[in-house]
């Protein structure tokens, strides 16, 4: 029988891939300039849900994990401020997008390291995450969020 924790961890687990894989078309719908949609909608409740059950966890101090949380609901909320005046303002409309995609990011760079810790062949790679393997996938997932990218006209 499972244990309460481990339980809850599936469940964060769960959200957490779901808000990551929705993440996908919903920040590809932005970039087009659609600011209303069941991917974007997803999105923010999925990414939110995440950050939120993240802080469900047994802690005796603050740590990194509960820092990507608080900065990721920082950014969906500015995202989501934002995006009411994305339609008449183009610089809300790159803040939305900005902050969108930073969350998207830190959320996918959280699946990275715990990509690290737990899988096996990964972990034997980079052991203390210090190591060139997780660097390298690091980097790349930095650059795939840093690709330029334009902001759609009203």
């Amino acid at each position: 029988m499972p244990s309460i924790l481990g339980a809850y961890t599936a469940v964060h687990v769960t959200i957490s891939l779901f808000a990551i894989l929705i993440g996908v078309p919903a920040i590809l719908q932005m970039l087009r300039g659609e600011l209303k949609s069941s991917a974007i909608f997803g999105f923010f409740l999925l990414t939110a849900l995440t950050s939120l059950t993240g802080f469900g966890f047994p802690a005796s101090s603050i740590t990194p994990a509960h820092v990507f949380g608080v900065l990721t609901l920082a950014l969906l909320a500015t995202a989501y401020f934002s995006k009411s005046r994305a339609t008449t303002k183009r610089v809300w409309r790159r803040v939305y997008l900005m902050s969108a995609i930073a969350s998207q990011y830190l959320n996918t760079f959280v699946l990275v390291v715990q990509a690290f810790l737990k899988i096996g062949i990964l972990h034997a790679l980079a052991p203390t995450q210090s190591e060139p393997p997780f660097l390298v996938a690091q980097v790349l997932v930095l650059a795939l969020f840093s690709l330029p990218v334009g902001v759609p006209s009203p």
